[in-house]
């Protein structure tokens, strides 16, 4: 599969995101609606966030420039390299 050019399309992929994580959260709420659970779930989104920030951009600009991302597994694929080298 080709890589998104358009920039309406790679908007629309980012806001679909959003839209699954959003609905998936309430559909959890709902089916167990104490604040106990709402809570886990806001937390667990809000880490999950902020993972994918490290992953990508923390690593990028503040520890390695040359680390291009394409993705959760060429993540998991540096960080298995950097470890086999020793770094």
């Amino acid at each position: 599969m080709a890589d998104l050019k358009d920039a309406r399309l790679i908007y629309l992929k980012g806001f679909l995101f959003l839209l699954g994580a959003v609905l998936a959260a309430v559909l959890i709420v709902l089916e167990r609606p104490t604040v106990k659970v709402a809570l886990l779930v806001a937390i667990a989104m809000w880490c999950a966030a902020r993972f994918y920030y490290f992953a990508f951009y923390v690593i990028q600009h503040y520890i390695d420039d040359q680390y291009k991302f394409a993705g959760l597994w060429s993540f998991v694929q540096y960080l298995m390299k950097r470890r086999g080298s020793g770094n």
